[in-house]
């Protein structure tokens, strides 16, 4: 099991080809009793997992932590992608590592960004930063050359099952715009309200992974949820080229 958990997050961030899409089922949607019935239904068309992390406090409700993570290690080989909103993040990084997660994702709302960054490349962690529907890019664009993945934020953090905001999937143009200004490879990553009709704004806009919960985990095929998202910002992909 250690091995495993080491040969896992010492892989860091996979970087997608170009062109390249991810689906990243959000596991806040699925049934947390049988949580590893749930992750095996998605497995054959993903190897990504998002896992939203909540503190109760940076954001009204409380989720999951490494024991969550670690207990669904030995259960898939899924890349674990750890979404921490949480307001003291630095603190848990490397359980998180430890418990066998591939990234985690800070919030540039809560400081100190370049120090996070830094002690995720330390832990050998994919560098993840997000950003809320209310903050401006401007937040995040001094650290986009620091980290791998770039996470809009199209709801408000801590609660699935909300509507997606338009407005605030327009901060993916700008950070495509300028990831290929300064030749940046930066995963860039829409979460909330993503499904089959809100896939191919995204993508067009320039998210190459796609966080989807309900859309997938509330489908009653999740496997051909996950299908028809890809199969939907693979279109819009080929007509924004």
């Amino acid at each position: 099991m250690a091995e495993f958990k080491k040969r896992m997050h010492a892989l860091g961030l996979p970087k997608l080809a170009n062109g390249e899409l991810k689906v990243a089922p959000s596991i806040l949607a699925a049934d947390f009793g049988t949580l590893a019935t749930e992750v095996a239904k998605v497995e054959g068309e993903t190897d990504w997992l998002h896992v939203d992390v909540m503190d109760g406090h940076f954001v009204p409700n409380l989720t999951v932590g490494p024991p969550v993570v670690e207990s669904l290690r030995p259960h898939t080989g899924m890349f674990f992608d750890c979404h921490l909103m949480m307001t003291n993040p630095g603190d848990f990084l490397e359980a998180f590592r430890d418990a066998g997660a591939g990234s985690c994702s800070v919030h540039v709302e809560v400081g100190d960004t370049e120090g996070l960054c830094a002690e995720m490349r330390h832990l050998g962690l994919g560098v993840g930063l997000v950003v809320n529907p209310e903050t401006p890019y401007e937040a995040a664009a001094p650290y986009l050359r620091l980290v791998d993945l770039l996470l809009i934020m199209t709801v408000h953090p801590g609660f699935g099952n909300q509507s997606f905001m338009a407005e605030a999937a327009e901060k993916l143009a700008a950070a495509r715009a300028q990831a290929e200004r300064e030749g940046l490879q930066v995963t860039l990553q829409a979460d909330g309200g993503i499904d089959v009709a809100t896939a191919p704004l995204v993508a067009s806009l320039g998210a190459r992974c796609f966080v989807a919960g309900t859309a997938v985990f509330h489908s009653p095929d999740p496997a051909e949820a996950i299908r028809r998202i890809y199969g939907a910002a693979r279109a819009a992909v080929s007509v924004s080229r």
